[in-house]
Formats: structure tokens, C-alpha cells, sequence
């Protein structure tokens, strides 16, 4: 087309053209108003122009035929990627996975929490908790009726949820705070991605916003957003008014009732085989530490008769630790009332487990077979005389757990359940070529979408040559 357009000043020169004639009446030349050209210029302009856009085609050819090999070769790699993966290890989904370097060596002192710690429990006892909550619930706070016949699901709630308590909204957010596409829940239903921007604005959630969020984040926290969700449910398919902070605050109430009463702790011991689950290592474990000469403690929330009659059910096949499982720790510091314990200073109480007592006298010592109560990190160090760096705490709350033996320089370590599940899925063989063909196609996808428009680009390039 360029080229045809080439022609046009010449077509004009040509109709603008006078000519004049010899005495002998042979056409000597022409003239026209742009300038003089024979006949031959023309013809050889017109075959310069017609070089050029052969070489022009020659070009545009080999840029084709260069972007088909590639696409070929990557066509060929993308079938080669199955084989590829067997041929990659996969991760031990028992594995020990660390995001900073440690010397265990240098590690002389190890800490542990028990729930979901030490001690494991079955899915019955997120049940247990849901059912005594919701009793309470209507019983104390006057709740419907109806609520009695909620029942637990496992399958709607997970770890590290928030829930809103200006919008009733369960949330899940992701790395940068934004929530997930699939996770905003009402009550029990999920809301669209449209819904999610008419409620906040954007899927980010700012600062402001984040001031209103209560986080869920250990597995008593199960039943509890089970709970919230199962009420909100109720009072919307009721169309009743409600204020979501109060649902909040009733749950959560009645949540720590549950604990703090005893009243959850009584039902697991009354049968530890539906709610605790044995750990045949668990002893090994903690006796070759023992005759590695490291010091061990004991720091949980929970009080001395339950994770006594916790370790008792636990190591009862032992006929040597079943009624001594004390011998295994150098502390044991029971109703810590963790996450305080790290910036308190309340001072620690010897517990006298026969009598059910504390003494009123100063604790200036940890000694052997006694159990301790309360307390708090400072006094700790003072007595015993634990530097930061040589000390590791286990727990599976990463606030109330391991925040704040992070900041004292006490190494930590999470014992994350939900890991275990999350690894077998990533070694599946279907999981993984999703991930790698998903991940490998877009980033052809983006490189022959930039070989495709550098070719068009040089084309429309070499077209503009012709004028």
C-alpha cells in the first residue's frame, strides 16, 4: 500500500506536465511545475521500490520462521514436563523445615507447651467445646432455643481466620492483606468477589479496617468461628437486627468460659481416648533429650490436674514414666496465662497439688517435683540463669506462643498440623503439574506475546520505509 502511495507525487508531476516540440517535430523532453524526469527515472524508481519490498518480505519471513521454531521448542518442553517431574524429590511431609539457620548444638535448653503441643487431640473435642459454648450461650446469655440444635462442622472452619466485628464477615487474607477470592463468609455463605467490594471497597484491607479484626488463630479457635458463623446464619435467615460485635463478644465469652471453668477440660479427661490421641514417640523423644543432658520445661496454660491426667492417659503403656512423668522436666510451670507471661511480672506460686493450694512464699529457686504457678518470663530468667540463644520453645500458637519468647531471644518452633495435610496435596502428581503447567504457560504466554509484537512492530516499521 506504501509503495502504490509512492507513486502518487509522480502521477501529479506527470499531469502537470507541458510539452514542447522541436522544429522537426520530435518530443525533445517535458517540464512540469515539480521538476524534470525522463521516462527510464521512473521506471527505475519503481524498481527500487519493488527491491526493497522483497527484501522487505525476505525479512518478515525469517522473523516468522524464527518465532515458529521457538514456539515449537516449547512446545516440545511443555510435553517433556510430566517426566520431568518424577524425577523431582518430594517434601517429607514429616519434615522439620527451618527459616533460619540453627546449630542444635548450641541449643541446651528445650521448652514446651501441651495442647497440641505435647498432647494431641481428636477432632471430637472441637465438637465437645462448640456444644458446651452454645449451651452456655442459652443457658447464660438467653440466647433462642434453636441454638441447641446447632452442630459443629468440620469441614467450614480453618486456622488463622478473622472475623470482623463491624461487618460480621469471617475473612481469610492472604501475605498482603488482601482477602482471598474465596474467602469472605457471612454467616455460612461465601460472598462474591463483587459483594466483597461492595462491603469493603477493595479486596485490601487498610489500616483502619484492620483495627476491627480479631484474628482466630489456634485450634481452639475451630469451634469458635463455627459458632460466630452458625449465629449470624440464624439471625439472618430470621431477619433480626444484630450488632456483629456482640456476636463476637458473646461467643468469645462463652469460648472462654468453657476453658477457664474446667468445665472442657473435665469432659476430655472423663474419656481420654475420644479426645486425646497417643504418641508413641513422645516418650523417646523426651528421654533421649534428657540423656543428651539438655534441661527441659514444662509452660502451659492449662492447669496441673488436666495435663496430669493428660500425661498419665498419654504415657500409660510406660510402666516407668506412667506416674512420674515429672522426672522428664526440670520446670513445670502450669497456668502461665501466656501471652501476659512474657511482659508481666507477676511473681511465680508453688502449687500443692494434693491440697489444691498456693504458698504464700517467695519463689527464689525451681525445685525438683514441684509444680509452679503463674509467673512470668523475667523472673524466669532471673532464677534460672537461661541465656536467650541457647533456649527453644515448641507451641503451635504463633502469638500467644511463640511472639513472645522470639522477642526474649529464645529460639522457637511451630508445630503446625495443618502443614502435614497441606505438603501430601503439594506431592501429589496432579497438583504439581497443575501448578508447574499453570506457571510455565503464562510465562511462554508473556514471551511470545512480546516476540509476536516485536514482530508486528517491525513489520509496520518496514512498511513506513516504502513512503
Amino acid at each position: 500500500m506504501a509503495c502504490f502511495r509512492r507513486l502518487f507525487p509522480l502521477c501529479s508531476s506527470i499531469n502537470r506536465t507541458t510539452f514542447s516540440s522541436s522544429s522537426s517535430g520530435v518530443v525533445q523532453g517535458f517540464r512540469s511545475y515539480g521538476g524534470i524526469a525522463s521516462p527510464e527515472q521512473i521506471l527505475l524508481k519503481l524498481e527500487d521500490a519493488e527491491t526493497r519490498a522483497g527484501a522487505d518480505t525476505l525479512v518478515l519471513d525469517d522473523k516468522m520462521a524464527q518465532i515458529r521454531r521457538e514456539f515449537d521448542a516449547a512446545k516440545q518442553s511443555f510435553l517433556r514436563v510430566p517426566e520431568a517431574l518424577k524425577a523431582m524429590p518430594k517434601m517429607n511431609p514429616e519434615g522439620i523445615y527451618v527459616n533460619k539457620n540453627l546449630r542444635l548444638d548450641s541449643i541446651q535448653v528445650y521448652g514446651f507447651d501441651y495442647d497440641y503441643t505435647l498432647a494431641h487431640y481428636s477432632s471430637n473435642l472441637q465438637s465437645l467445646i462448640y456444644d458446651l459454648a452454645k449451651e452456655h450461650m442459652v443457658n447464660e446469655f438467653h440466647y433462642p432455643e434453636i441454638c441447641m440444635e446447632f452442630k459443629y462442622d468440620p469441614t467450614f472452619p480453618i486456622r488463622g481466620l478473622y472475623y470482623d466485628k463491624l461487618k460480621g464477615c469471617l475473612l481469610k487474607l492472604d501475605f498482603f492483606g488482601s482477602i482471598e477470592s474465596d474467602g469472605c463468609y457471612y454467616g455460612r455463605r461465601k460472598l462474591s468477589r463483587k459483594e466483597i467490594e461492595e462491603i469493603y471497597g477493595t479486596r485490601h484491607i487498610g489500616r483502619d479496617q484492620a483495627r476491627r479484626l480479631v484474628g482466630l488463630m489456634d485450634f481452639f479457635c475451630f469451634s469458635e468461628a463455627c459458632l460466630i458463623a452458625d449465629i449470624v446464619q440464624y439471625f439472618v435467615d430470621a431477619k433480626l437486627e444484630f450488632d456483629a460485635c456482640y456476636i463476637y463478644q458473646d461467643v468469645n465469652r462463652a469460648i472462654q468460659h468453657v476453658h477457664r471453668s474446667g468445665v472442657a477440660h473435665r469432659g476430655i479427661l472423663s474419656d481420654p481416648h475420644k479426645y486425646l490421641v497417643k504418641n508413641g514417640q513422645l516418650l523417646h523423644f523426651l528421654k533421649m533429650l534428657r540423656e543428651k543432658g539438655k534441661k527441659l520445661f514444662l509452660l502451659t496454660n492449662s492447669p496441673y490436674y488436666f495435663v496430669d491426667g493428660g500425661m498419665r492417659f498419654m504415657l500409660e503403656d510406660s510402666t516407668d514414666f506412667r506416674d512420674s512423668w515429672r522426672e522428664l522436666f526440670d520446670v513445670v510451670i502450669a497456668k502461665a496465662n501466656k501471652p501476659d507471661f512474657y511482659t508481666s511480672e507477676h511473681p511465680f506460686r508453688c502449687y500443692d497439688a494434693e491440697k489444691d493450694t498456693l504458698a504464700f512464699t517467695k519463689v527464689d529457686a525451681f525445685l525438683p517435683d514441684k509444680i509452679y504457678y503463674h509467673g512470668c518470663l523475667k523472673s524466669f530468667l532471673q532464677i534460672t540463669k537461661w541465656k536467650g540463644p541457647e533456649v527453644i520453645y515448641f507451641g503451635d500458637h504463633l502469638f500467644s506462643d511463640l511472639r513472645g519468647p522470639a522477642k526474649a531471644g529464645w529460639r522457637t518452633a511451630a508445630i503446625i498440623h495443618e502443614l502435614e495435610d497441606e505438603i501430601l496435596i503439594q506431592n501429589e502428581d496432579a497438583y504439581r503439574l497443575e501448578q508447574v503447567m499453570g506457571s510455565t504457560y503464562i510465562a511462554q504466554w508473556l514471551k511470545f506475546s512480546m516476540r509476536i509484537t516485536e514482530f508486528l512492530l517491525f513489520k509496520f516499521v518496514m512498511s513506513f520505509s516504502c513512503f
